[in-house]
């Protein structure tokens, strides 16, 4: 891997940052997760950045991109963070499920879904989770019967993320009869359908951040199944090596937050044991190495490698990265890092308490690390079930 940039980077990361400069939102955008019209706002953002080709910049021109390598995906992502635009409202879209189907999706289905999910013009959930079947996703039971040229789906769905205002959902449903692994299809499916019932499930800040689906006789085309019949498990665990390993959290979202932890230490430091410089040290440290690790896995891809199980060590990295960062800045903060924003007394408390608590999730979603552990422990290192 060559660590210097080449011209043609250097002037693309300029040709980024001018964009952004000239476009980002000189305010914060409101929520997402809480009215429809923040989604909606978020979602003319898409379209904003649609306008100038960075809905995906690594797919091809034909499908809503630029045709550019992994390695300016990068690069588009340090100046997009740099700029603190705003949170990309179809991650799951985007970053999940466009990269599974430009390695299993039709034709036909690329042309379909691949434009319009770079434009914004259809928000994607993911529904995976069960009630009885979370980070263990060959527990799930909710059901697709093929009837001719249709699929009839029942079941359950919870803590799809951003379906309670999302325009569509790909889930992981098994033919009836069928056990753990096998005989599962993914299959996308409209929000909206006959049959499709959304449930928010509210944080105590009246985030809908999750919902539940439930799933009655619903009739989809056997045409929206991402690749083969009864292959969805091989399917998923391409979107999971993404979602874990790749493009969900991009090395520049912590390398920005660090940036924020380096300036709030330097305000308070004289205050401070030197035990907290420490934390924040390792804190700049653990950033700048899982950067430098997915700058690596990217031309690993470049020259034909693939994401194995691997992504498994770099989901619990990013993860507990997050929460030793944001738990350094709250204890610097001290006792005020639990006001709200608005408080008279908040000072620089800036995001540090909303992204601890969300941070807290980050060892749990994406599948368990503790899952993630004996994932590492059977498939890279060969060790037996205990």
């Amino acid at each position: 891997m060559n660590l210097e940039y080449t011209p043609e980077q250097r002037a693309f990361r300029m040709e980024v940052r001018e964009w952004m400069e000239a476009n980002v939102p000189k305010e914060p955008l409101p929520s997402f997760d809480l009215t429809r019209e923040g989604f909606e706002a978020h979602r003319d953002w898409e379209r904003k950045l649609n306008e100038g080709r960075w809905g995906m910049v690594t797919w091809p021109e034909e499908l809503g991109g630029r045709g550019l390598d992994l390695i300016r995906w990068l690069i588009f992502e340090e100046e997009y963070y740099r700029a603190n635009a705003p949170t990309r409202v179809n991650q799951n879209g985007i970053f999940l499920l466009g990269p599974t189907m430009m390695e299993f999706g039709t034709p036909e289905q690329k042309a379909k879904y691949l434009p319009s999910m770079a434009a914004g013009d259809i928000v994607w959930a993911q529904a995976w989770s069960e009630p009885s079947a979370g980070s263990d996703l060959a527990g799930v039971r909710s059901t697709c019967t093929r009837e001719g040229d249709e699929y009839v789906l029942n079941g359950q769905k919870i803590w799809s993320t951003r379906a309670v205002y999302a325009d569509w959902a790909f889930g992981l449903f098994r033919e009836p009869g069928s056990e753990r692994h096998k005989g599962m299809s993914l299959i996308l499916f409209p929000l909206d359908a006959p049959g499709v019932t959304r449930r928010a499930i509210e944080r105590m800040d009246g985030e809908k951040v999750f919902a539940e689906i439930f799933l009655d006789n619903v009739r989809v085309p056997v045409s929206d199944r991402l690749g083969g019949e009864g292959e969805g498990w091989k399917v998923c665990m391409a979107t999971a090596g993404f979602e874990r390993g790749l493009l969900l959290r991009s090395p520049a979202r912590y390398q920005e937050a660090v940036r924020k932890l380096i300036a709030l230490y330097e305000r308070h430091k004289h205050d401070l044991p030197a035990s907290v410089g420490e934390r924040v040290a390792r804190s700049w440290m653990d950033a700048d190495a899982y950067a430098l690790t997915i700058y690596a896995m990217c031309s690993r891809l470049a020259a034909g490698g693939t994401i194995g199980p691997e992504s498994s060590t770099n989901k619990i990295f990013w993860s507990e990265l997050d929460l030793a960062l944001h738990e350094t800045a709250l204890d610097i903060l001290g006792p005020r890092a639990e006001l709200m924003k608005s408080a008279p007394d908040a000072g620089d408390v800036d995001g540090w308490l909303d992204g601890h608590i969300f941070a807290l999730a980050g060892p749990i979603y994406a599948g368990s690390n503790e899952i993630q552990r004996n994932i590492i422990a059977e498939r890279m290192l060969g060790l037996p079930r205990a």
